[in-house]
């Protein structure tokens, strides 16, 4: 009798486990995700304040989307030749997903993958740089958030040339990042019919920026430096000889203010970067693939300004600015 009643518990256990094995394939397979760790590689071409708030930003939504990850941040810091290697490390390693933050990381990670998913940000021109066929059709394995909206560099000419009627703007980028040529081509555009000149200095590396600016002097009236990653990274040059010479610092993002950029019509990185992340936890969960999401602008832009720098630039202050503009305080 024991021997029966022993016999009959032990199929009841087994049962239990095999319908507990049979649950958890189940959720598995049902792809939510719940208790998996996810491997993220996440790839930018150099570390600087808005490049860094994007990495924050796409951190933050794949936390809010509940999603254990694990991550490989890799900066090439700067350097070309370091883009191709990080790119084909996650590759070696099989990430479940590549976070590029900037347009020469991902094409790195284009050229590395056509499998593994893509998630872009801090890109300029997605299509020019040929990182997707369209803005609504991205591609395979790849779409993001662009970093500038489509308003941002009219808006900021225009207020150059309200502001600093008759100025010379000099312009200091690296003409090896599609990145930067996308957005000199709209400066230029933007330019013509307004009352400013342009004067052009071209860099390889952020050794050469300081170098650059110090020959914009007694030439340029104000300084424009886009959203060139290489400038920016060295941007503490700039800043120093536009305050020494009283040259007005226009800047391509609000972070560049907080170092001590005068003004900008720009964009919040970290929500860039945020809504990049949401495009990830919605690809690493099945809920959609890079097919089913297009490339995204940002979804507004301001006119920011540093007050404390327009003292420094010798800038005489618009009280209108005290209404239009949202403030910023230097580091």
């Amino acid at each position: 009798m024991k021997k029966g009643l022993l016999l009959i518990a032990i199929a009841m256990i087994s049962m239990m486990v095999l319908v507990a094995c049979s649950s958890d394939e189940s959720s598995e397979a049902s792809g939510d995700g719940e208790g998996k760790t996810y491997k993220v590689g996440a790839t930018q071409i150099v570390e600087h304040p808005s490049l860094d708030e994007a990495y924050k930003g796409f951190q933050a939504a794949l936390k809010d989307a509940g999603l254990n990850v694990e991550y490989d941040l890799q900066s090439a810091q700067g350097d070309q030749n370091n883009v191709a290697p990080i790119a084909n490390n996650f590759v070696a390693d099989n990430v479940d997903l590549i976070f590029a933050n900037s347009t020469p990381s991902a094409l790195g990670a284009v050229q590395a993958t056509s499998e593994i998913p893509i998630i872009f940000t801090s890109v300029t021109d997605a299509v020019g740089a040929g990182l997707v066929k369209s803005m609504d059709e991205p591609g395979e394995n790849v779409t993001g958030v662009l970093d500038l909206h489509p308003d941002a560099i009219q808006k900021t000419v225009e207020f150059i040339d309200a502001n600093f009627e008759g100025a010379n703007v000099g312009l200091i980028y690296n003409s090896g990042e599609q990145n930067s040529i996308s957005q000199i081509k709209d400066v230029k555009a933007a330019v013509e019919g307004t009352s400013l000149s342009l004067s052009e200095r071209t860099v390889a590396s952020s050794a050469q920026v300081k170098q650059a600016a110090t020959t914009l002097v007694g030439e340029a009236d104000v300084f424009y430096i886009i959203t060139d990653n290489t400038v920016v990274s060295a941007l503490d040059s700039v800043i120093g000889v536009a305050n020494e010479q009283d040259i007005p610092l226009i800047v391509g993002e609000p972070d560049s203010l907080k170092k001590g950029g005068f003004a900008t019509f720009g964009i919040d990185y970290h929500k860039i970067g945020y809504r990049s992340g949401e495009m990830a936890a919605a690809i690493l969960t099945g809920e959609k693939t890079t097919k089913d999401i297009p490339v995204e602008y940002p979804a507004e832009i301001q006119l920011f300004i540093n007050k404390q720098a327009s003292e420094k630039q010798g800038v005489e202050w618009n009280t209108e600015w005290d209404e239009k503009a949202k403030l910023v305080e230097q580091e």
